[in-house]
């Protein structure tokens, strides 16, 4: 617009220009906001926003992806997966409670209710949340968050090591369910000169009284004098399996240790002590019961 004898523009009044910084407002806060980065270049796609959901990159920084301009370089570079299709918008809006995120194609524990913990579990307590007499449990271990979490697999009241503990349900199950065949890995020191033919005998099967039962790997790792210690792992998940292959063998077990579960391990975690797992750790073991 111009005023009639001039080239110059007509300033815009107070209220015009209030008007249309407002309209620029909302302009920007439909397509960014002060987590979305640079927009440049981004690119559509057929993924519906969830009313009242989170950006994407908000909640892939909230997972312990990284920082968020990392989660938008991922979404741009179509590395991220809502429900099975790529989105490269990164202020796509999604609902962690409800849908499946996948970084590279695996997992990511989005919801922020969900919690995960590995937990080296000392000899004599329980694998439980509360016993009738007077035990100490993993209950006495873990305060006040134990009510509300699983805990994946059970240990002897005598056996050490790792225990999972979360309160997501379906991975739960997975974890613990036969036909998912998770592995776990035992350090063991048991009595007396191990044979070479042990090996074979344990990857073959053991005659059990409920049945065959067989080790996934074994070997020895150190011998001296009249004892030895083994690492096996199987994925049997029967009452006092470890204990009752080696006895069955000729070596009783006089210490069990869980070192691994799937693909966590326990490392240098201190007995009675918790530890979140990381997001790496969580889609990992996703990925090994087929989540």
């Amino acid at each position: 617009m111009t005023r009639h004898g001039s080239d110059r523009p007509a300033r815009l009044s107070e209220a015009e220009l209030a008007r249309a910084q407002a309209a620029a407002r909302r302009l920007h806060a439909e397509f960014d906001d002060e987590d979305s980065g640079d927009w440049a270049g981004a690119q559509r796609d057929s993924l519906t926003d969830e009313p009242g959901g989170v950006r994407l990159q908000k909640v892939l920084a909230a997972a312990g992806v990284g920082s968020r301009r990392h989660c938008e370089e991922l979404i741009g570079a179509g590395r991220v997966e809502v429900d099975g299709e790529v989105v490269r918008r990164f202020g796509a809006r999604v609902d962690p409670q409800r849908q499946v995120i996948r970084v590279d194609g695996r997992r990511i524990p989005a919801s922020s209710d969900l919690v995960y913990l590995a937990l080296n579990k000392p000899a004599q307590v329980l694998t439980a949340m509360s016993d009738s007499r007077g035990r100490t449990t993993m209950a006495d271990l873990l305060g006040s968050t134990a009510e509300r979490l699983f805990h994946v697999g059970r240990l002897d009241y005598d056996t050490e090591g790792l225990v999972l503990l979360t309160n997501d349900g379906e991975l739960a199950h997975r974890l613990t369910h036969p036909r998912f065949g998770v592995p776990k890995t035992y350090l063991a020191e048991v009595t007396g000169q191990v044979p070479r033919g042990l090996s074979r005998q344990l990857l073959t099967g053991i005659d059990l009284d409920d049945g065959v039962a067989s080790a996934d790997k074994f070997r020895v790792i150190e011998q001296v004098g009249g004892r030895a210690l083994v690492e096996i792992t199987l994925h049997e998940g029967r009452k006092h399996i470890v204990r009752r292959m080696l006895a069955a063998a000729g070596h009783p077990v006089t210490r069990l240790v869980r070192t691994q579960v799937g693909p966590i391990v326990l490392g240098s975690l201190q007995p009675g002590v918790t530890r979140p797992l990381s997001t790496r750790e969580v889609g990992e073991l996703y990925a090994a019961v087929g989540l």
